[in-house]
């Protein structure tokens, strides 16, 4: 076979889920594409990269993945209808569990067998020659028409042909008193008391023999057959009688091809007469020849099969009645033990879940509701589960289920804990249900292909284990799912990261302690984990069960034998007798001897060998009698379900039904009592969830020609300064249509050409920087007030913001020029004043602002980077007074810094240099982190973060932390995102020289994840999180994705909106946004056409775009031409920027758009600049 075929092999068989949708024992991690086309160098690359290095890890799905969308979309639908899902997994429960007594009862008539408590049992055949027989058991099988062997005439034939190959037999009575036995000729017929002197009740030894017969239940008497005028009544009345050796005569042993109804025998097709004996009884042997002769002398009323009466073939079996041993108590109780010590441990690790009773009370219910459930589907459909004791079935299925549940319930803490109920749901199942489906289907395939080499016994728990998978994968689909949005929605679920700081810890100030192997694979951090412990629990139990049936082999004999079929076992399964065949029996003589009960094997094991628990018999093929002209024409094939389930129907259906629906009705009821009020809640959230993740808004069309400025304010003001000289101001927040200021009142002077636009941080001033003088313009009163002169010289300053304020009083205006100069103005104050930052000019000036306490003042700070490389920070200080210090944190052959960022949230800011990024602290202005980057293209440089943490040791805490920067030489964004390598650990700010704690992870212990995006144009870092930008997507029609697709190491949730809106036409340039994100657990990448299909066009076409600024925590305006584009990732915030400061914290909303709300704040008095 070519490379190409065995390729193509490959993918036929798991193309429907994808390259990366093996079952999880072994995953292949190809390095290409799942829709690429493989060549044959590219197939030897991935076999030779798997066989190197094969791994036990979990397949991960692509996010748009078929499959996983799929799973995503039925989590979202389970999420949203809860009852309904709950109901449907109720009511499949509770019909599935209601006739649980009815089919298991110890009324085995028609029932399944009872589960021993503490027995091994088992009936399976031996390979010839391999050990010597205990016994030999011979039969004849007596018919009369199909299924009509309870007929008179047939009772009494049988009774005749009883009676001439045992002697007589009515009122059998064997016991004699205990004498020397007499040599005896074996071609003569043994005189009854000979006979019965040899029988087992006389004492037990080779010669010793016993029957049963059905015909027993009348004492083997014509008379009392031809007496009874009810049969039916006497086979059901003495069904439990017992032979002199105490053997019950149940219905099993003495009929074959039975029909039950109403719990009793209706009909049998077959009288079954057995003969038990040792090797050496002269009763065996005269049973043999008689029969010869029988066959030929009863020719005119009986057909014979064989016809000459000779049982030639026969086969070895073994029956066992084996009790629980101490070793199998301790194995069982250290398998429970292990289980429960996991499933503690794994529980308590759960810091989000509020309600561990309630947890463990739905994870129990679901394991015993699928146990249950399994053994009602096995008893229907006649699987006997009698082989191995009842403690045995529970472990199994308790230990494959708690993988899958704690797999979703970790997916579920994971996600963010802002987003929707059936977000979160959603994107749980949508990652781990395909992992729960493989290892699933794994499980049942494994299970089949052991079933086909193990005992009998073996065999059906196998089917059953496979059963119980099945069902634990619906009720984890509907159950547990149902119960777990219910705790999500509920908030009996929390966010794990939001809350792992807030553990109380004693031993705080302790070093980290570093985790043991074992403890590791508690916590499923490495492969050998919960995602194989499940398979391998199942295939030791069925090892362990195969042992018991062979004790006398070793494991190692035992595994070689199983994997090379070569024990000494073989199938039930053997080729129906051809004579057979026309007589049409009902069931098999293989099939009936399958069906034997334990407990009838019990009773014989305590005739022949009372001191052991098993015995092996030479069981010859029955001698089968037919009478002459009787109809075996089948009219009422035997059922193909349990017997049991239609009596249950026939006399149980209305109880029910009626049950089933009260059970339903009264979940239905319980839930919306538990879900009032909560239900329309979660319905509005789901509806805003459904919502776009990206929203482009295009503002009305005010401006002439190009925007070429714009800023924006902190609660939604967007103010753009365009080439037609107009300013106008847009409330973005409010919805009001903008204004221009021209419009409402001229300006004092003419403030054009603008340089540089500011507002304050409570929105109350707009301050316009001209050549000369200083605008200001009272956003809230629509006023001018009284412009500042200013000088400049000419140039356009590197900074201009307004300070922070004090007391009543507006805040100052700060304006820094390029050759390090500072001047501030004070409102009322005629006289500017001005400070020198640095000597050298300036490339980067950014404010810092920071809290000196909670509820304290904030305090201002410039941050500068000159053309020489040097850093300085000037702090404000009480007095009105600048204090600026350089800073040195590397030798000055490394002064190559030329960028700044502040990071008000954090107390700190960024250095950015030519391959390295410095983390400062703010308040000590010491050195954290130094990061190691791409060469970084110049004041690209942008941060994102996850909401701040208070760790124990005081300082600062993140869950996460990124930045992002141009590639020099490319241009692409560069994505570098910095986690922890311990789930519930902080990446801690502290200085290395202050003590840790527990929860602390210093920038060492950090895993760096990096994306690339190709062609990103102009973009921006939003306070919530996500990186959007806009740029003009070069599309080809023969890709989906152009030359825009991201170039990531990992799945990347992807999401091309030109699939659901028609991409608009070429003349527009086809430019379009996009969104990626790195701070959850879900990496995002989306992008959608700038332009809807509805717009007309009308605006100026432009080559490249017009400034974009960041408005709110969740938003960017755009300059395209004359147009402003408001493009809004997720759910907008405003407050919390002006909380920030400078607008870096980060706090995340909802991942969806919702309508902005109508709450409106009541504003303090303006104060004025007069």
């Amino acid at each position: 076979m070519t490379t190409h075929s065995i390729t193509g092999a490959y993918r036929s068989a798991f193309g429907t889920l994808g390259w990366a949708s093996l079952p999880p024992i072994v995953t292949i991690t190809p390095s290409v594409r799942p829709h690429d086309s493989v060549t044959g160098f590219q197939a030897l690359c991935i076999a030779k990269t798997w066989l190197a290095k094969p791994t036990t890890e979990a397949p991960i799905l692509a996010p748009n993945h078929p499959l996983r969308r799929c799973f995503a979309r039925y989590g979202r639908y389970a999420a949203r209808h809860v009852v309904t899902t709950l109901i449907i997994s109720v009511a499949v429960a509770a019909i599935l569990i209601y006739p649980f007594p009815y089919l298991y009862t110890s009324d085995l008539s028609n029932g399944a067998s009872n589960l021993p408590h503490h027995v091994w049992t088992a009936a399976q055949p031996l390979k010839e020659n391999s050990t010597e027989p205990d016994v030999i058991m011979r039969s004849i099988w007596v018919h009369g028409s199909y299924m009509k062997a309870l007929e008179r005439d047939v009772l009494l034939g049988a009774l005749e042909l009883q009676d001439e190959l045992l002697g007589p037999t009515k009122d059998f009575s064997p016991r004699r008193p205990v004498t020397t036995l007499r040599l005896h000729d074996p071609h003569v017929d043994l005189a009854p008391g000979d006979r019965d002197a040899f029988h087992v009740v006389n004492g037990l030894t080779n010669q010793s023999w016993f029957f049963h017969s059905p015909l027993q239940y009348w004492a083997c008497s014509t008379e009392r057959i031809l007496d009874d005028a009810d049969i039916l009544s006497t086979v059901n009345a003495r069904k439990t009688q017992p032979t002199s050796v105490n053997v019950t005569l149940r219905h099993s042993i003495v009929f074959s091809g039975k029909r039950f109804e109403d719990r009793k025998l209706m009909a049998a097709d077959a009288l079954v007469i057995t003969l038990i004996h040792l090797r050496d009884s002269p009763v065996g042997r005269q049973w043999e020849r008689k029969a010869e002769a029988l066959a030929t002398r009863m020719r005119n009323t009986w057909t014979a099969y064989p016809a000459d009466g000779k049982s030639m073939t026969s086969q070895l079996y073994e029956f066992q009645f084996m009790p629980i041993s101490v070793q199998d108590t301790v194995i069982l109780a250290l398998a429970y033990g292990l289980v429960s010590v996991y499933f503690l441990f794994s529980l308590s690790k759960l810091r989000a879940v509020k309600s561990k009773v309630g947890l463990i009370v739905t994870v129990f219910a679901q394991i015993v509701v699928s146990i249950m459930s399994s053994f009602t589907v096995c008893a229907v459909f006649r699987v006997d589960l009698s082989g191995i004791p009842q403690a045995a079935y529970p472990v199994v299925v308790l230990s494959m289920s708690l993988e899958n549940i704690f797999r979703l319930i970790n997916a579920v803490i994971m996600t963010p804990s802002e987003n929707s109920t059936s977000s979160r749901i959603s994107r749980a199942f949508g990652e781990t249900a395909h992992i729960a489906l493989a290892s699933s289907a794994q499980n049942v395939f494994i299970l089949w292909g052991l079933s086909k080499v193990v005992s009998p016994g073996v065999s059906a728990f196998c089917t059953f284990v496979s059963v119980a998978i099945v069902f634990d994968f619906f009720y984890l689909s509907t159950f547990f799912l149902a119960v777990l949005s219910v705790d999500v929605r509920r908030t009996e679920l929390g966010d794990a990261l939001a809350k792992a700081s807030l553990k109380n810890n004693r031993y705080g100030q302790e070093q980290p302690l570093k985790r043991s192997w074992f403890e590791a694979m508690l916590q499923g951090k490495i492969a050998l984990s919960t995602r194989i412990a499940g398979t391998v629990v199942m295939i030791t139990f069925v090892l362990i069960a195969q042992w018991h049936f062979f004790e006398n082999d070793t494991m190692f004999r035992l595994v070689r034998g199983i994997f090379r079929i070569g024990r000494d076992t073989v199938n039930f399964s053997q080729q129906k007798n051809a004579m057979l065949v026309d007589i049409h029996q009902a069931r098999s003589p293989t099939s009936w001897l399958r069906l034997q009960d334990h407990e009838s094997a019990r009773e014989v094991i305590n005739v022949i060998k009372p001191n052991s628990h098993s015995y092996i018999a030479r069981v010859y093929d029955p001698l089968v009698f037919v009478l002459n002209g009787a109809d075996r024409t089948p009219r009422m094939p035997e059922r193909p379900l349990l017997p049991a389930l239609y009596d249950f129907i026939d006399h149980h259906l209305k109880h029910f039904l009626v049950t089933v629906l009260f059970i339903v009705s009264a979940v239905r009821l319980l839930m919306h009592y538990l879900l009032w009020g909560d239900d329309a809640e979660s319905r509005r959230n789901d509806d805003f969830s459904d919502q776009p993740l990206l929203a482009v808004e295009t503002l009305p069309e005010e401006h002439a020609l190009d925007v070429v400025l714009m800023s924006s304010s902190y609660d939604g003001h967007i103010i753009s300064v365009g080439l037609d000289r107009s300013v106008r101001v847009w409330d973005v927040r409010s919805g009001i249509v903008g204004y221009s200021l021209a419009d409402v009142e001229p300006p004092p002077e003419n403030p054009f050409p603008v340089l540089a636009v500011a507002t304050d941080k409570k929105s109350n001033w707009l301050a316009l920087l001209s050549s000369r003088k200083v605008f200001l313009w009272n956003l809230q009163e629509h006023r001018w007030s009284k412009s500042v002169p200013v000088e400049l010289n000419g140039q356009k300053p590197e900074g201009f913001f307004f300070g922070t304020p004090t007391f009543d009083y507006s805040s100052p205006l700060v304006i820094v020029r390029r050759n390090g100069t500072m001047t501030q103005i004070f409102p009322g104050s005629k006289e500017p004043m001005e400070f020198t930052i640095c000597k050298s000019p300036l490339i980067s000036v950014r404010p810092l602002v920071q809290k000196n306490a909670p509820g304290g003042n904030q305090q201002l700070s410039i941050l500068t980077a000159s053309r020489k490389g040097c850093i300085h920070v000037a702090t404000h200080q009480q007095d009105n007074s600048w204090v600026s210090q350089s800073l040195d944190v590397h030798s000055v052959e490394d002064r190559d810094a030329y960028q700044v960022v502040p990071l008000s949230a954090l107390s700190s800011f960024l250095v950015a240099r030519s391959q390295t990024v410095d983390l400062v602290d703010a308040k000590t202005n010491t050195l954290l982190h130094t990061f190691e980057t791409e060469p970084i293209q110049p004041r690209s440089l942008r941060c994102f973060h996850s909401s701040r943490r208070k760790p124990q040791c005081g300082s600062v805490g993140l869950v996460s932390f990124g930045i992002a920067y141009n590639h020099a030489d490319s241009g692409d964004c560069i994505i570098q995102t910095y986690t922890c390598k311990e789930e519930g650990n902080v990446i801690c700010f502290r200085n290395t020289s202050m003590p840790p704690s527990r929860s602390c992870s210093l920038w060492h212990d950090t895993i760096e994840s990096k994306r690339q995006i190709a062609n990103p144009g102009t973009w921006e870092a939003l306070p919530n999180g996500f990186l959007v930008g806009v740029r003009k997507d070069n599309y080809d029609s023969g890709s989906s994705s152009g030359e825009s697709s991201p170039t990531t190491t990992g799945g990347l949730r992807r999401r091309m909106y030109q699939r659901l809106e028609k991409r608009p036409s070429r003349s527009q340039d086809n430019w379009e946004v996009w969104v990626a994100s790195e701070l959850g657990r879900e990496e995002i990448y989306e992008t959608k056409p700038l332009h809807s299909e509805f717009e007309n066009g009308s605006h100026l076409i432009i080559s490249e775009l017009g400034p974009m600024v960041k408005v709110g925590t969740a938003s960017v305006a755009v300059g395209f031409g004359n147009i402003i584009k408001l493009i809004t990732v997720g759910h907008q915030h405003f407050e919390d920027l002006a909380e920030a400061g400078n607008g870096d914290l980060l706090n995340l909303g909802s991942r969806r758009r919702k309508p902005a709300g109508s709450v409106t704040h009541q504003r303090m008095k303006v104060p004025s600049w007069i």
